[in-house]
């Protein structure tokens, strides 16, 4: 493989790998802002005293939870991509110091 091409696959794979870490930043924070939410709403769901108001935050916390769930896999999936593009990343790396 010729020098250039594995440059480009190191410049590729940094910002693939800088993208990637941006979301993961990203998700987590959305993650604490869903968690700060279900904790506020269920500390009001405590203090409810009518029947739709109480369902009401019942299915805001039922929302919640599902994103909470989908953010938390994301961020497996996310951890998952960078483990292994850091590898691929070493790699062709090493690959570059032996030409």
């Amino acid at each position: 493989m010729s020098i250039s091409f594995t440059s480009s696959i190191i410049s590729r794979l940094k910002r693939e790998l800088a993208d990637t870490q941006n979301q993961l930043a990203n998700d987590k924070t959305k993650l604490a802002k869903v968690s700060a939410k279900i904790k506020q709403l269920q500390k009001d769901s405590k203090l409810s005293s009518t029947h739709s108001d109480l369902s009401s935050k019942m299915s805001q916390l039922t929302k919640l939870k599902d994103e909470a769930a989908k953010l938390e896999a994301s961020q497996a999936d996310l951890t998952k991509q960078l483990t292994a593009k850091n590898a691929e990343l070493r790699q062709q790396l090493a690959k570059s110091k032996q030409q």
